[in-house]
Parts: C-alpha cells; sequence; structure tokens
C-alpha cells in the first residue's frame, strides 16, 4: 500500500508560493493587500512570500495601485529580466527555436532549415543541428542578462518521459536518446534538458494560453497526433506514449487510418491533385494554396476540406467519448483550415459523442501558429517554478 508523505514547511511554502504566482500571471499586477484577499492567504504570509519572489527577482515592484478607500498599495508584476526558458522544435524540413522570459515575453523566434538525416545513437547530423540551435539560443539569452532555466525539444512520436525517442517515423528516428545526446554535447551542468512529443507541449502552450482545464490539442503537422490534458494535467500514459490518434483503425486489415482519411497531406494531394510532395519540404505554402482556392470557392477544393472534416470529426468523437474534453483545439495546418474543416467535422463530432450536445465539447482553431510545440517546450520550465520550485541558481 502507499502512504502518503505528511506535508511540511517546505510544501506548504511552495504550495503558497505557487498561489501568488498564479494569482499575478492569471490576473496581472495586484498589490500584496489584493492578493491576500483573492487568494485568502493572510497579510503577513503573503508579505513574506512576496519578498522572497522579489529576491529571487521572480516578481518586481511597479507603482502605486489606485486603491478606492484606504492608502494606495505598492503593485507587484511578474519581473522577466532574470529568468528564461527555451523550447526546440523539430519537424522533418525545420528546427525552430523560441524562447520566453519569466513573464511570457518572447524574446526570439527563429526558423532554420533542416536536413539532418536519420539520428544516431552515436552521432548525426541531426543531433547536431539541434544542439548547435539549442547553444545559440542560450547564448542569446544569456548575453539579455537571463538565466536560462531548461531547453525543452518537441519531437513528434513516441517519446518516454526520460527523454528517449522510440520512435518518429516523421524524422526517421528509432531508438534515440536525445536528452542524453543533447545533454553531453550542450556541456551544461545544471541545465535542465528534456526531450517531449509535439503535441503534448502544444497543449501544455495551449493551456496556457486558454486557462481551461479538460482540452484536446490535435496537430496534423506529422500525421495525427493529440495533446490531452485533463483537470489541468497533460496525460503521459504508463511510459509517455500517448495521443497517437492517427493510428485509428476501423474495418479490415488494411483499412485506411484516420491519419490517411484526415492527415494535412492527404487533404492536400485530394485539394491539389498536379501536388508532387517529393517537390516540397514544407507542407505551409501547400497549405496556403488549398486555403485560396477554397476562398475563392473552388468545388473540388471544398470537397475535400469537407470529406476531411468528416473524417476527423469522427477521430475525434473517439477522443471526446474517452476523455470528455471542454475544448478540441485544432493546431498548425489543421488552424490554417479550420474555417472548412470545422463545419463538418463538428457536426461529426455532435453526432458520434454520446455526451449532451448542450454544454457538450466545442471544436476552436488555435490561435498559437505552427511553432506552438516550441512554446510548450519552454514554458514547462516555467510551470515548474510556478509551482513554487523556485530557480536555485543564477
Amino acid at each position: 500500500m502507499k502512504t502518503t508523505r505528511p506535508a511540511d514547511f517546505t510544501d506548504v511554502r511552495a504550495t503558497n508560493l505557487s498561489v501568488v504566482l498564479h494569482h499575478l500571471r492569471a490576473n496581472g499586477p495586484s498589490s500584496r493587500a489584493s492578493i491576500a484577499a483573492s487568494t485568502g492567504l493572510n497579510k503577513a504570509t503573503v508579505s513574506s512570500l512576496t519578498g522572497s519572489l522579489i529576491e529571487q527577482r521572480l516578481l518586481r515592484e511597479t507603482g502605486l495601485t489606485g486603491n478606492r478607500i484606504g492608502r494606495p498599495g505598492t503593485a507587484l508584476a511578474l519581473d522577466g529580466s532574470a529568468y528564461a526558458a527555451i523550447g526546440l522544435q523539430v519537424a522533418a524540413d525545420r528546427l525552430t527555436a523560441l524562447a520566453v522570459d519569466f513573464s511570457g515575453e518572447q524574446l526570439l523566434l527563429w526558423h532554420r532549415a533542416f536536413d539532418g538525416g536519420p539520428a544516431t545513437t552515436g552521432s548525426g547530423r541531426a543531433v547536431s543541428a539541434i544542439t548547435a540551435l539549442a547553444q545559440r539560443a542560450a547564448t542569446r539569452v544569456r548575453q539579455q542578462g537571463r538565466h536560462v532555466l531548461g531547453v525543452t525539444v518537441a519531437v513528434p512520436g513516441l517519446v518516454e518521459e526520460g527523454g528517449t525517442v522510440r520512435l518518429s517515423p516523421p524524422l526517421g528516428w528509432a531508438d534515440v536518446d536525445l536528452r542524453g545526446l543533447l545533454s553531453g554535447s550542450l556541456r551544461q551542468p545544471g541545465l535542465d534538458v528534456a526531450v517531449a512529443n509535439h503535441a503534448g507541449l502544444a497543449a501544455v502552450a495551449e493551456l496556457r494560453h486558454s486557462g481551461g482545464h479538460d482540452l484536446t490539442y490535435v496537430t496534423g503537422a506529422a500525421g495525427i497526433e493529440a495533446g490531452i490534458v485533463v483537470d489541468g494535467r497533460l496525460l503521459h500514459g504508463s511510459r509517455g506514449f500517448t495521443g497517437q490518434i492517427g493510428r485509428f483503425t476501423l474495418g479490415p486489415a488494411g483499412s485506411p487510418t484516420l491519419a490517411d482519411l484526415a492527415g494535412v497531406e492527404p487533404l492536400v494531394r485530394r485539394a491539389l491533385p498536379g501536388f508532387d510532395p517529393e517537390s516540397l519540404t514544407d507542407l505551409a505554402p501547400a497549405v496556403e494554396q488549398v486555403a485560396t482556392l477554397a476562398r475563392f470557392g473552388d468545388t473540388a477544393v471544398l470537397g475535400a476540406l469537407r470529406d476531411t472534416g468528416t473524417h476527423l470529426g469522427q477521430g475525434l468523437a473517439l477522443v471526446a467519448n474517452l476523455v470528455n474534453p471542454e475544448v478540441i483545439v485544432l493546431g498548425d495546418h489543421y488552424a490554417a483550415l479550420a474555417e472548412w474543416l470545422i463545419p463538418a467535422a463538428a457536426a461529426e463530432l455532435s453526432r458520434n459523442t454520446l455526451a449532451p450536445a448542450s454544454g457538450g465539447t466545442r471544436l476552436v482553431a488555435s490561435g498559437l501558429g505552427l511553432h506552438a510545440a516550441a512554446l510548450g517546450g519552454a514554458v514547462t520550465h516555467l510551470n515548474r517554478v510556478d509551482t513554487g520550485t523556485l530557480p536555485t541558481t543564477r
């Protein structure tokens, strides 16, 4: 039988620090009195906690608040000047690096062409390219006077929680200890390096952006994957292998998968008969061409979008019946085509979901663009601080 360790002073203080940080992240600059009134913490506790956070340069005083009654209080806000985190996103054709400071302000967003070839256990151009970009991003952040809290790399496919990429068909990788290779190559003791699934990290970014607690983020950038958040927590599964909804198949052996029927590349093939996927490493221009033709009312393109939306909605209904998310968010290329995909997908989602339509799962488009997973990678390190685990290195 598993026993529960009783909370000690350190646990309580971390919880209370988390309460203060979450309040300020959600509500913006607030006085100590306002924090105390809103959180239920007493004023002395708030003063002690905010004093520690100011000393750690996680908070700063911004001036006086305009209280209607009594003396004005000093407003506190998140301080982004001391700390930052980096997210890297790996796709078959492109690397993306994104850094944000602790207040959430974006510090850099870089895109680099990527043709590293298969990553191998001992070496490989792929790992070298990822390491070089991470190193350059970390150097740039440090030149701005900020301590790097950590680097997280987003990879499509099966990624174990320890950072080993067990299988990534879009990249042609298998059994790559990416975290180990990066940690060894970066040679920066104490730097928190992590590797996680693309869709899961995008869901983390969407969660912070939307403020919800139960959502599923669906990406079509490489097959179809889902990041599933339940009660504010990302589902990982026993080894971290969750969200591979593109593998859904209904029918006899050899039947098309959901990715075959509703993936972005198959959609582009149907909408643009002359499209040669081998001629493009980036689907974005082809997706934009599909959107342009749809705006002009091209019947063949509209039909392809409707069929894709129908199949996608049927697949999403399986997810909705399993975890009952409040909202399903269509990300990356799906978001660019959401205007035409959502009507058919939402109809199928409603038709195939057992839960009542009233107050049921909503289907929306993400506003985070094609780099949501990189943002989520950076956010994971900010989230750790937000839980009261304060940085120990300056």
